[in-house]
């Protein structure tokens, strides 16, 4: 059930051999720019070439970018040709890593254009971990709210729990089937009320009503968000949380006057060109940062404190976020990371994953069975209007069932594709895809919270666990849209598929 018999899979993967020689083809019809972007195909030729050396589609460039081998020959020259250690220190080795940590601090301002007087850089482990410091140190309080879309990454709904611990209140705005956007007006409902509010306590000026969160480009839908909700929010009283996770590795984001700029950005920096891991940032306005309080203290996030009396003071400015010691290794890759993007260009990378977004999308509009029936149904916007390269579907099989995104896991590991498949640890974009309404989910309330994710999906009545998700990035070409078609139509197209016998699932 879950593998291409060997007959059938040595004529396909012969076929994609054939697929992956072809040149860029009929995307040149309709869209024409494309040819623009060629210089990444030479980049994909050599920075990249291990993707076709190892016969290998990758698809989840949402997930994680590719890095190129530029990078790590970098960090390899660096490491071998200098010594570093703990920056929280004065002797040489900790000074030379002090000295690339600050120059990788500074680089990312100045990638954002923003200025060190408003912004600074706290780094952290991804953007969930920047999430967290805004969500555990935000002053959330009775009476003050938590706005944020249906359309948020896990990291960002779980803010709602601090929120909840100190009794504000959490208000979500709903998207609106099928292209899976916000209706204006119901966002402008959600951030009204009484305005102004009574100044707060000295040195903080006035009161904030409360944080508003979202992401410029949903990792569900790929849908692209207005950043004119920053000023929107900010006028309403609120904070700005922005998640950039989805949107930086296809667009720039300036933070300069004249700009949206909201209080909080989050970044994971593999997201943007693959490496290093574990590396991300909260990118945050000095006022902003000043009416956190953070609810512990750590190594390195402290001038002073004491143990015979319960004291300490806090370090001045982004240094009481940055717990215990930097990844001072890894950090200095992101400067590199950062000139890297610089010189192939985001907007090159830009109008390349627009076009094959474009393409994809046509093209998949178009598989249909031998009843002329679809074999996909896909979630968020048909076009490429206001959106980025991340498109969310299902194939549907002969009988008109949704295809068990597990057999979609299994059979394309088998043909060497790398795709994402699940609900992308964003519940509300699914939500709202699959038409599941309060009345739906209702019943969740009354189980217990051990739950498995099989009996949730039975429970509430969903066709499958979330969807299928592939993403286009740098190293994208017409010959992975065409590899990806074939495949496709040769595995799905007229075919009943099982319902049962599948592993369970472990999560979403």
């Amino acid at each position: 059930m879950f593998h291409i018999i060997e007959d059938e899979k040595a004529v396909l993967c012969a076929e994609q051999k054939t697929v992956g020689q072809r040149t860029t083809g009929g995307i040149l019809d309709s869209y024409p720019e494309y040819q623009s972007t060629a210089v990444l195909d030479k980049l994909r030729e050599t920075e990249y070439s291990y993707l076709d050396e190892q016969d290998h589609l990758y698809l989840d460039y949402t997930g994680a970018g590719l890095a190129a081998k530029a990078q790590y020959h970098e960090h390899e020259a660096r490491l071998t040709s200098q010594l570093f250690s703990n920056p929280h220190s004065l002797n040489p080795t900790s000074e030379a890593s002090t000295k690339l940590v600050e120059r990788a601090r500074m680089r990312v301002l100045e990638y954002f254009n923003a200025s060190p007087e408003k912004y600074t850089v706290i780094f952290t482990q991804n953007a969930t971990g920047a999430a967290r410091l805004v969500g555990e140190a935000y002053p959330f309080r009775r009476n003050s709210k938590f706005v944020l879309t249906f359309d948020n990454h896990n990291s960002v709904n779980g803010i709602r729990e601090f929120a909840c611990r100190n009794h504000a209140r959490t208000v979500y705005v709903p998207t609106q089937a099928p292209d899976l956007r916000v209706d204006p007006t119901a966002l402008v409902s959600a951030l009204a009320g009484r305005w102004p509010w009574k100044r707060g306590t000295a040195g903080h000026g006035r009161r904030k009503r409360g944080l508003f969160a979202y992401p410029a480009q949903s990792n569900f839908s790929g849908v692209r968000h207005p950043l004119e909700w920053v000023d929107l929010a900010q006028k309403c009283g609120y904070d700005v949380l922005l998640d950039a996770a989805a949107y930086l590795p296809t667009k720039k984001l300036q933070l300069s006057d004249g700009n949206p700029q909201p209080e909080f950005l989050m970044v994971s920096w593999y997201k943007l060109f693959g490496y290093p891991t574990g590396v991300g940032c909260l990118i945050a306005r000095r006022d902003a940062i000043g009416r956190l309080s953070r609810p512990w203290f750590s190594g390195g996030t402290v001038q002073a404190v004491t143990v015979g009396i319960p004291w300490h003071t806090m370090a001045q400015d982004g240094s009481a976020f940055e717990d215990g010691t930097p990844n001072f290794l890894s950090i200095p890759d992101v400067h590199f990371g950062l000139d890297w993007l610089t010189r192939v260009d985001v907007a090159v990378i830009e109008t390349r994953v627009r076009c094959l977004t474009g393409w994809f999308l046509d093209r998949l509009k178009c598989l249909r069975h031998a009843s002329g029936a679809p074999i996909i149904e896909i979630y968020g916007p048909q076009d490429n209007r206001s959106r980025g390269s991340t498109v969310a579907f299902n194939f549907i099989d002969v009988t008109g069932k949704v295809v068990d995104e597990r057999l979609v896991a299994s059979e394309s590991a088998a043909a060497r594709i790398s795709l994402r498949t699940g609900c992308f640890c964003n519940p509300g974009g699914g939500e709202t895809a699959f038409g599941l309404d309060m009345q739906a989910l209702r019943p969740v309330c009354r189980i217990s919270k051990t739950i498995s994710v099989d009996d949730y999906v039975r429970l509430v009545g969903l066709p499958s666990a979330g969807a299928i998700r592939v993403s286009f990035g740098l190293a994208s070409t017409t010959a992975d849209v065409d590899r990806f078609m074939h495949w496709a139509e040769y595995t799905y197209r007229d075919r009943e598929t099982p319902r049962d016998g599948f592993p369970p699932r472990g999560h979403c």
